[in-house]
């Protein structure tokens, strides 16, 4: 009798359960209600987008989308346990620029690698920033703006949800760019550094279109810029940045559904195409694009996994020149 050493056996029954996963995948995926796991709290933007694309894909499937919230470590304990999850289709995650292209940058030691561990289904969303004021603030473009942090260096403060979000980031880049010097302060989450702006303890923040639009439309807060290529449908008078002098400044960040690694191609499939169709239907765009604030994307797992890939690339490099200490 032949002996299989037990790595050899390892190998053939990892084959195996993979050639079982795809052909379930063929043949009867779904048949039991899907895990969809969002790395944030109840009510926010991306628990927003978990139940709006999980009803979707629920309808469209015939089986439950079951979301559940599992927030903490800048969405990375959600983000782990998708890496830790069976590769076959029911566990999802509500991907997010955070915990898969910024965390990795940002902290020594994440659980989970975004490229070898996930398998990419769509990129949902993507939402830009805008450059708030007070009204207060005696200044009516950009350029005046950046005149005014010129000649206080070192003593304006701008605000963020942490270290590593996305206006965190937004500032550090604004930084760089204009040769100004600012302080960051950084609060538990939006909200807490909105009513830290509102009143007056700090100078500027650079928060998402959705939740600064309220408050620019009721004259509380002025906008200078936004932090995309092409304006905010919901801001079409505010220039973007890059149209205002600082040529190249680009940051955006994006939802997205995500799989574990090795879920099989016929599963990324399925999900993809009803994604992508979710994301075109009125009640959908209603939701997420003219209430949320975001562009709806809907590229294919190919395209996206060259969006993950080139944002890891772009915030390692921003974490670096902004002098951002691993945490």
């Amino acid at each position: 009798m032949k002996i299989f050493p037990l790595a050899a056996l390892a190998w053939v029954a990892a084959g195996l359960t993979g050639g079982a996963l795809a052909a379930e995948a063929d043949q009867k995926y779904p048949s039991r209600p899907i895990r969809f796991i969002c790395p944030y709290v109840p009510g926010g933007a991306g628990d927003i987008f978990t139940r709006t694309i999980g009803q979707k894909l629920a309808e469209a499937l015939g089986q439950s989308v079951v979301v559940d919230n599992r927030p903490g470590a800048n969405g990375g304990i959600g983000t782990a346990i998708v890496a830790r999850a069976a590769p076959d289709g029911y566990t999802l995650l509500m991907g997010n620029s955070g915990p898969l292209t910024v965390n990795p940058v940002l902290y020594r030691r994440v659980p989970y690698d975004p490229i070898r561990d996930f398998a990419p289904v769509t990129q949902g969303t993507s939402y830009m920033y805008v450059l708030v004021v007070p009204p207060s603030m005696p200044v009516l473009d950009l350029k005046d703006f950046i005149g005014v942090l010129k000649s206080k260096s070192g003593q304006m403060t701008y605000g963020s949800t942490g270290v590593g979000g996305g206006n965190h980031l937004s500032g550090e880049l604004f930084n760089l760019m204009t040769g100004a010097k600012s302080i960051h302060v950084p609060y538990t989450g939006s909200a807490a550094a909105l009513a830290a702006l509102l009143g007056g303890q700090l100078n500027y923040m650079f928060d998402t279109v959705i939740t600064a639009v309220p408050h620019i439309r009721a004259a509380k807060l002025r906008a200078l810029g936004v932090t995309a290529r092409k304006r905010a449908s919901s801001l079409p008078e505010v220039a973007t940045l890059d149209e205002q002098g600082l040529k190249g400044f680009e940051l955006t960040q994006w939802q997205a559904v995500v799989a574990p690694a090795g879920t099989p191609a016929p599963v990324v499939d399925v999900l993809y195409r009803e994604v992508a169709r979710a994301l075109k239907l009125p009640d959908v765009v209603e939701r997420l694009a003219t209430q949320g604030g975001n562009d709806l994307v809907g590229n294919t797992p190919e395209e996206f996994a060259q969006v993950i890939r080139n944002d890891l690339a772009k915030y390692s490099k921003l974490v670096k020149a902004a002098g951002i200490q691993p945490q």
